[in-house]
């Protein structure tokens, strides 16, 4: 077999990525016929079609997503080399991007992330926060370099990443400064009925934080829950609520906020996790990342 046209895969991937023709052609800025026979000269060049139409989607066959999963390699790889050839330095990358998952409490983000700048590589730190899918799909298009997250990387996505376990942290509960002596003398029961700031449910931490409410016939009142982390401490600080964190950034959360630590608990631990894709050249200071992280969750 001859070697393949990747002008004619790439092609082919935007059909299979778009669902159409048409929309392929918009987006390679093309006329619909010309990529209806870009399609077919790499249909007749592999033997047999790659399409079947469903509906007014095409969508590939049991051989096209053969085929879409190597291009989709191919063209993942192609924009990691043209990302490193761009610094003219492979040792060298301009930017370090890292995708932070809501949840993530941001001054343990921050104890993570503070040793990069004292790396001889220069580089400018981005830092990107979402939701775990959405940074998932920005990662395999290798739009990040790292996503922190509070889950490993879910079964059955088809991401050519790693995820490294990072450590975890017993939970620290905290209070308003003001009230700090109505909840510790009895905690963990003087968190019943008490006004609660809940991670957002979509985290791990929501769910632990449930379960073990339950096992200790506890049922705080729930008076917000966050999505971001960092709003959770900005409403506690105001006495808006109880609220948990890692131990493992307690004293920082006491320095930087007026509250009280009012008890803590080996029963629910969070686990962080680094997600890091699969590439020929890792960025400088991914591994000095996981370290720092490692010592700091040890």
């Amino acid at each position: 077999m001859r070697q393949v046209n990747f002008n004619h895969l790439h092609y082919f991937y935007a059909v299979a990525k778009e669902g159409s023709v048409t929309r392929a052609a918009e987006t390679l800025n093309v006329t619909p016929q010309t990529v209806s026979g870009q399609l077919a000269t790499f249909e007749e060049y592999i033997g047999s079609p790659l399409f079947t139409r469903v509906g007014k989607r095409l969508e590939p066959n049991s051989l096209g997503q053969v085929a879409l999963k190597y291009a989709e390699d191919i063209f993942n790889l192609g924009s990691e080399l043209s990302r490193t050839l761009s610094s003219h330095d492979p040792s060298s990358m301009t930017s370090f991007n890292v995708g932070i998952v809501d949840v993530v409490p941001k001054v343990l983000v921050f104890e993570m992330l503070n040793d990069c700048f004292d790396l001889e590589d220069r580089f400018v730190l981005e830092c990107h926060e979402g939701h775990l899918p959405d940074l998932l799909a920005d990662l395999s298009v290798n739009k990040l370099d790292l996503v922190i997250s509070d889950q490993p990387m879910p079964i059955g996505v088809s991401i050519k990443a790693t995820s490294h376990l990072l450590g975890q942290s017993h939970m620290s509960f905290f209070a308003h400064r003001d009230s700090e002596y109505d909840y510790r003398s009895n905690f963990p029961q003087s968190l019943h009925q008490a006004p609660f700031l809940m991670p957002g449910r979509n985290s791990a931490m929501h769910q632990n934080l449930s379960a073990w409410f339950t096992e200790q016939n506890i049922i705080p009142q729930i008076v917000a829950e966050f999505e971001d982390s960092a709003l959770v401490k900005f409403f506690g600080q105001k006495g808006r609520g109880l609220f948990c964190a890692p131990t493992a950034v307690e004293q920082d959360i006491l320095n930087q906020f007026q509250v009280e630590a009012i008890g803590r608990t080996a029963a629910i631990s969070e686990r962080y996790f680094g997600i890091s894709p699969e590439r020929k050249l890792k960025h400088p200071a991914l591994e000095t990342v996981i370290n720092t992280a490692k010592r700091l969750l040890k």
